[in-house]
């Protein structure tokens, strides 16, 4: 008879194998890559080493690295990170009009899979819907998606924007969710609908930025959207946990993993099998 969900947690779960840190980010150093002038938080120096070392830690073998809001359009500490281990990592970026289509080629090459948005008021509020619909067309031909970083009620405000998305979409940390407002609230019914819709993905990541430690405020959320659409979630540690004071451990992040999915097949799907269809991972692709 296989471990119960609880137990799984209280002896710590391990992953399996090919898992995949889907939202997870560097920073720097700076004296290599600058941070943004215009930023709205200073990160701590986290760079690609530090987060090879984690996921060594963890058992984790492939991950997702996105452009964080610190270093701005300045791609390079992300580049630099996924050419180091291509097999293994791929990349988000943010981008602008100062960037050329031959510089997204490179991109492409060097296994970036897709753009992100920062619509959280905290870091600097909505895109310019100009730049986001002029972004979303350039990026359509190299087959990349697009990520979405909003916050509880951003998911109303921006429901006719993603339903009329022809890319697919990334819907980062479970939309942020209140979870104070409980599962009936309209940004999360939202969130569900929209989760329903053939082009969309979502992280079950964040739960450390919805629920205080140790974070089981999250779980009901996460268990919902897992039943919606077990075949478009994923998973990540959000490491180093940018602009978040609290302290975060992030096996205590992997140890919730059974108690979101008491279904190995599910957790499977999630951990392993999605982003390898989202990110294209080749058979066997670790470092």
């Amino acid at each position: 008879m296989g471990m119960l969900a609880e137990d799984l947690a209280t002896a710590g779960f391990t992953l399996p194998a090919g898992s995949c840190d889907s939202h997870c980010h560097v920073f720097g150093p700076p004296e290599i890559f600058p941070y943004s002038p215009t930023r709205k938080y200073e990160p701590a120096t986290s760079p690609k080493e530090t987060l090879a070392a984690l996921h060594a830690r963890l058992g984790i073998e492939r991950a997702v690295i996105v452009q964080a809001s610190a270093h701005g359009t300045d791609n390079r500490a992300m580049l630099d990170a996924i050419r180091w281990r291509p097999k293994a990592w791929r990349g988000v970026a943010v981008i602008d009009d100062g960037i050329s289509d031959a510089e997204l080629e490179a991109m492409a090459e060097a296994g970036v899979r897709g753009i992100r948005f920062n619509f959280v008021k905290t870091l600097g509020g909505y895109p310019d819907p100009d730049l986001f619909a002029r972004s979303v067309a350039r990026v359509a031909p190299l087959g990349w998606h697009v990520v979405l970083h909003v916050m509880g009620e951003d998911v109303l405000n921006l429901r006719g924007t993603i339903r009329a998305l022809r890319l697919p979409f990334v819907i980062d940390h479970m939309g942020r969710i209140d979870t104070a407002l409980g599962l009936a609230q309209p940004a999360f019914e939202t969130l569900l609908e929209l989760v329903r819709l053939d082009g969309a993905w979502v992280k079950l990541s964040g739960a450390e930025r919805i629920s205080d430690a140790p974070y089981d405020g999250a779980l009901p959320f996460a268990r919902r959207i897992a039943a919606t659409r077990p075949d478009r979630i994923l998973w990540g540690t959000d490491f180093p946990h940018p602009n978040l004071p609290a302290h975060v451990e992030e096996r205590d992040l992997v140890d919730l993993i059974p108690s979101y999915l008491g279904d190995a097949a599910i957790r499977q799907a999630m951990l392993v099998d999605n982003p390898a269809r989202l990110y294209g991972f080749d058979e066997g692709g670790t470092d």
